[in-house]
């Protein structure tokens, strides 16, 4: 008996930093600000998704003082909307295996493509946000800085 609990007890410590490193579905709500510094994007749940938009630009403005649109839109009908409040990120769903949000897309208005998209909290206050096409390892990794 005394070997048994004793053995007990050395699986329960083992498995201590096994729970610990357990991923959480808590998504990295708030605002944050891409790596460029020129915007902030605001993560939140749309449904059981992960979404975003742009809540601030460094240059929200054209050169005529205008709001800046998203000119480079494939759709034409959607060339006119502004690009603050545009929602730039969508369809991310929690995977458990790797605690990150993916299976979505991130759109970049700057050249108006769409990209599968990953997004994965690298500490409290930092992402690692990527864009690809196809898997995953081809394209470069962002990573955003928590503003609040």
């Amino acid at each position: 008996m005394k070997y048994f609990l004793l053995s007990y007890l050395f699986f329960l410590r083992g498995l201590a930093p096994v729970l610990a490193q357990t991923p959480s579905a808590t998504p990295p709500l708030g605002v944050w600000a891409d790596d460029t510094g020129d915007s902030h994007i605001e993560l939140y749940r749309c449904g059981e998704e992960l979404c975003g938009r742009l809540v601030w630009l460094r240059q929200p403005t054209d050169s005529n003082g205008k709001l800046r649109l998203d000119q480079r839109n494939p759709n034409e009908e959607r060339r006119n909307q502004p690009l603050q409040n545009l929602t730039v990120l969508q369809h991310l769903h929690h995977n458990p295996d790797n605690d990150r949000w993916e299976g979505g897309e991130i759109y970049d208005p700057e050249n108006g493509r769409t990209y599968s998209c990953y997004v994965s909290a690298v500490s409290k206050d930092r992402l690692e946000v990527k864009g690809y096409i196809g898997f995953s390892m081809i394209g470069k990794p962002h990573y955003w800085q928590r503003v609040k």
